[in-house]
C-alpha cells in the first residue's frame, strides 16, 4: 500500500487495492479525523517567461492554501527543500523529498502569452517513487488565475483522498454593515475562500436566505423591498432578476431549487398559517405540498429530488421532518433535546445538516437521513444556517457574537467536527450558500 496515504487514516477506512492491482487512482473514504496531516511540497510552478515566473509563485501559494486549509494536509516549507524543481520534464529526485518527509510532491509549469494562461502539473507519491495518475493541463485567461489554482488543488485533493474537491466553487451570502439594531444587508458572492467578492444587490432593503441553482447560474433569495417578503430569482452572470409571483396578500420566503433547476420549493404564509409549496419557474404553476395547521418552512430537496426535509412545529416544538417531494405523509427524524431548524440535505445524500438550539446554546449538527447518528459539530451563542461544500465533506455556517456590538461571521467545519475556522469577509456576513463546482 502506498505510504503516501497512510497518514490520512484513522479508524475504519475503505482502502482500494494496492497500486499494482489498480486500473485507476487510489481511492480512500475517510470516515473519521486524521492522525496527522499529510506533508506535501509544492514548489513555485516553473514559468517560461518573467511574467509567468511571478504567476507561478502566486499559483503555488493558492494551491498550498487550499490543501492546507482542509486540515488533511500540511505544507513542507520551501526553506526545507534540498533540491529545486527547475525543469518540469526532469526526473524527480525522490531521495531529496523523502529526506524532508514530503509524502506528496506537486510540480507544475506556467505559460503566459498576453491574457492567455496555461498551467501543467503533476502529482507524485514520494515514498513509492511514482506519479499519481497522469499530468493534467488547464488553460484560461490571466484574470482567472485563481480559478486555475483551485482546479489544480481540486485535482490533487481528489487523487490523494479519492473524494471530489470543493475549491473551485463560490459562496453567495448576505453582507451586513451598520449597528446591530439597524443592520444594512445586501447579497454578495465570493470564491469559497473569501476572495473575489462581488455585490449583487444594494442595501436599500433587507435580503435573506440566498440559494444557488444546481448549476450555479442563478440565485433565489427573499427580499422585503415591497414591505412584505417576496422571492426573487437572480441571474448571477448578468445580475438580472425577477420576482416569483404568488397569490396577492401572501408572504413567500425560504426558497430552494430542486435538483432539476426548474422547480422551486418555498413557504407561503397566509391567514396565520405557513405551508410548503412548489412552483415551476417557467410557468409559475404552484402546488401546495403541506396542509397542517402549523408552521412548515426551510425545505431542502434530497439530491435525487425524491424527498424534502423541512422544519415544522406540528409536534409542539420545532423539529425536522422528511416527506415525498410531491407532498404527503411526513415522518419526524429529530428526537433529541432542544429545537431543530434549517435542515439541508448533503450533496452525497447520506446526511442532513441542521441548526439546533438547546439550553441557551446554538449548534451546527449532522444526522443520517433517518435521524440516527446525530452529531453536534459546533457550539456558541448563535450558530445557524449550514450549507454543504460540493463534496459533502465541509459545512459553512454563520456565527454571531453576543452583545450590542455583536457581529456575524462565516465559519467552516469538517463533518468530523475538526478544522473549525473563520472565513474572512470585509464586513459582517450571514446566510451562506455554497455553489456546486464551477464548469
Amino acid at each position: 500500500m502506498m505510504r503516501l496515504l497512510l497518514s490520512l487514516l484513522l479508524g475504519a477506512c475503505l482502502i482500494a487495492p494496492p497500486v499494482s492491482a489498480q486500473t485507476g487512482p487510489l481511492r480512500i473514504i475517510i470516515d473519521e479525523g486524521v492522525i496527522e496531516p499529510l506533508p506535501f511540497a509544492v514548489p513555485d510552478l516553473i514559468g517560461t517567461s518573467p511574467e509567468a515566473v511571478a504567476m507561478g509563485a502566486q499559483l503555488s501559494r493558492v494551491i498550498a492554501a487550499d490543501l492546507s486549509g482542509t486540515g488533511l494536509f500540511r505544507e513542507v516549507p520551501s526553506s526545507a527543500y534540498i533540491s529545486q524543481v527547475s525543469d518540469f520534464a526532469a526526473p524527480v529526485q525522490y531521495a531529496d523529498w523523502k529526506a524532508i518527509n514530503a509524502q506528496a510532491l506537486i510540480t507544475g509549469s506556467v505559460t503566459q502569452a498576453g491574457n492567455a494562461l496555461t498551467v501543467q502539473f503533476r502529482v507524485y507519491d514520494v515514498f513509492s517513487n511514482q506519479e499519481l495518475g497522469n499530468g493534467l493541463q488547464f488553460s484560461g485567461s490571466v484574470d482567472g488565475w485563481r480559478r486555475m489554482a483551485h482546479k489544480v488543488a481540486d485535482a490533487v485533493y481528489s487523487r490523494i483522498t479519492g473524494e471530489g474537491g470543493y475549491f473551485d466553487s463560490r459562496v453567495v451570502f448576505v453582507s451586513e454593515t451598520g449597528p446591530k439594531d439597524q443592520r444594512l444587508k445586501r447579497l454578495a458572492i465570493m470564491d469559497y475562500d473569501g476572495a473575489n467578492i462581488q455585490y449583487l444587490t444594494d442595501s436599500s432593503s433587507i435580503v435573506l436566505a440566498p440559494r444557488f441553482s444546481p448549476n450555479g447560474d442563478r440565485v433565489l433569495y427573499t427580499s422585503y423591498e415591497s414591505g412584505t417578503p417576496r422571492i426573487f430569482v437572480l441571474d448571477v452572470g448578468q445580475v438580472q432578476r425577477r420576482v416569483l409571483e404568488t397569490t396577492e396578500g401572501t408572504m413567500s420566503f425560504a426558497p430552494r431549487f430542486a435538483p432539476n433547476g426548474r422547480t422551486v420549493v418555498f413557504s407561503i404564509s397566509q391567514g396565520g398559517n405557513t405551508d410548503l409549496y412548489e412552483m415551476s419557474i417557467d410557468t409559475g404553476a404552484q402546488t401546495r405540498l403541506t396542509t397542517a395547521p402549523s408552521i412548515e418552512t426551510a425545505p431542502s430537496y434530497s439530491p435525487d429530488g425524491s424527498q424534502i426535509v423541512f422544519e415544522s412545529d406540528r409536534s409542539g416544538t420545532q423539529q425536522l421532518y422528511v416527506m415525498p417531494a410531491s407532498g404527503g405523509e411526513a415522518r419526524r427524524i429529530s428526537f433529541g433535546q432542544g429545537r431543530y431548524g434549517t435542515p439541508v440535505w448533503s450533496p452525497r445524500g447520506d446526511m442532513i445538516a441542521f441548526t439546533k438550539q438547546n439550553k441557551g446554546r446554538f449548534h451546527i449538527g449532522v444526522m443520517r437521513t433517518d435521524g440516527s447518528e446525530e452529531r453536534l459539530l459546533t457550539a456558541s451563542f448563535l450558530d445557524e444556517g449550514p450549507t454543504w461544500a460540493p463534496n459533502g465533506r465541509v459545512i459553512m455556517f454563520a456565527r454571531e457574537t453576543q452583545g450590542a456590538q455583536g457581529r456575524s461571521t462565516l465559519y467552516s467545519v469538517d463533518i468530523t467536527g475538526r478544522n473549525l475556522k473563520a472565513i474572512s469577509t470585509p464586513d459582517g456576513a450571514s446566510d451562506p450558500a455554497w455553489s456546486p463546482l464551477q464548469n
